[in-house]
């Protein structure tokens, strides 16, 4: 018996023994779990910080390197007034000037190769709109004057911008006025404000001013277009611009033979830079008021029957679009052309859209050294 009680009370020291570690055994093991819990949520949390926070300082930092020794050797940034400042570069030698001025949202760099191709006859002149390229946007509270008047991003404001620049460069006329959608709003704006320095005016793919009362245009522009280049200065603000850039994802719209490499590295330059991308997004915001401004303006002041108007168009507006938008805009663009210059020389190309300038440029070119001889002619008849 005595033995028996022994064994029990052997036993039942073992079992609660057994018991005690286990006791300690289950909080260990839950502590480990925890702290392997928040292993994974820190190693998690900091991938996260790492892809949030360190491509947008890369971009930003690369940023402020590039765009010291991407601006064109040839180019000058002037001061212009109301604390604005702004990039020209001019080409060439010789009368008239010829001003060109991008489409909505493009810096200076998409007329490359129709400046290339006009400068041996004349002086050929692009610069960058502010806020777009090497042209710095200043704040609403840093300037005053007219520009407050026409709005930060539109027609009035960007014509104003304009002949304040070619005052500043000492450029006088005669121009020849060249634009390209947006570019065809300010050229035409500033014909009508200083006609006496405008002799030619070329209008490539022009917007019609009423092409914003039509509710399908409206959709596409505000519902499609717009978003996506919003979603574009998102995509520049955060880096990850640059690293699609990197991985070969996101081109520039100008490549190709004859395209020199610096070129090629400020396209790139320019999709990186949310600056820029904003200032692209706020033109076509506003460039519902552009058209109303012109409208207004042609009604206001017409045009001077000395100035020569000629306006090229492609097979339709945009390719990329669905047909019956192409289709309202060139029966906009016809009634337009029919009431505000209906004795302008129109020519059209045939296989071509709004992108012609950049990937059809000999037609611009072609048409633009035209435009030039026979200028020169009448000024040496004169």
């Amino acid at each position: 018996m005595r033995r028996r009680t022994e064994g029990q009370d052997s036993s039942g020291e073992s079992r609660r023994s057994e018991s005690r570690d286990a006791d300690r055994v289950q909080p260990i093991q839950a502590e480990d779990q925890r702290f392997t819990y928040w292993s994974i949520i820190k190693n998690i949390g900091t991938c996260l910080l790492f892809i949030i926070a360190v491509p947008p300082f890369l971009n930003y930092a690369s940023l402020q390197r590039e765009g010291q020794l991407l601006l064109p050797k040839e180019g000058q940034i002037l001061d212009v007034g109301l604390g604005q400042k702004m990039h020209l570069l001019c080409k060439g030698q010789g009368k008239p000037v010829v001003i060109l001025d991008a489409p909505t949202g493009a810096s200076s760099d998409i007329w490359y190769h129709v400046q290339e191709s006009v400068a041996p006859l004349t002086k050929v002149c692009t610069y960058d709109r502010m806020g777009l390229g090497f042209s710095k946007r200043v704040m609403q509270n840093e300037s005053s004057g007219t520009e407050k008047v026409w709005g930060m991003s539109t027609t009035g404001r960007m014509v104003d911008d304009l002949h304040r620049l070619l005052r500043a460069a000492e450029i006088d006329g005669p121009y020849v006025l060249v634009g390209s959608e947006l570019g065809t709003l300010n050229a035409r704006f500033y014909s009508h404000i200083h006609d006496t320095f405008v002799s030619d005016l070329v209008l490539i793919d022009p917007i019609p001013e009423d092409v914003f009362e039509e509710d399908q245009w409206k959709e596409y522009w505000y519902g499609k277009l717009l978003p996506s280049l919003q979603a574009r200065q998102f995509s520049a603000a955060t880096g990850l611009s640059r690293m699609l850039i990197i991985l070969g994802v996101m081109e520039p719209a100008i490549t190709g033979d004859g395209v020199a490499e610096d070129v090629v590295q400020r396209q790139k330059y320019f999709l990186s830079n949310p600056a820029h991308q904003s200032s692209a997004v706020d033109e076509h915001y506003f460039l519902n008021e552009s058209a109303a401004q012109v409208r207004d303006i042609t009604k206001f002041k017409p045009l001077s029957t000395r100035t020569s108007v000629s306006v090229i168009t492609g097979e339709s507006f945009d390719s990329q679009i669905p047909e019956h938008l192409n289709q309202m805009v060139a029966k906009l663009q016809k009634k337009f052309l029919g009431e505000s210059y209906p004795s302008a020389n129109h020519v059209g190309i045939g296989g071509v859209d709004r992108r012609m300038i950049y990937q059809r440029p000999s037609v611009i070119s072609q048409h633009l050294r035209s435009v030039v001889r026979q200028r020169q002619s009448r000024q040496q008849s004169e």
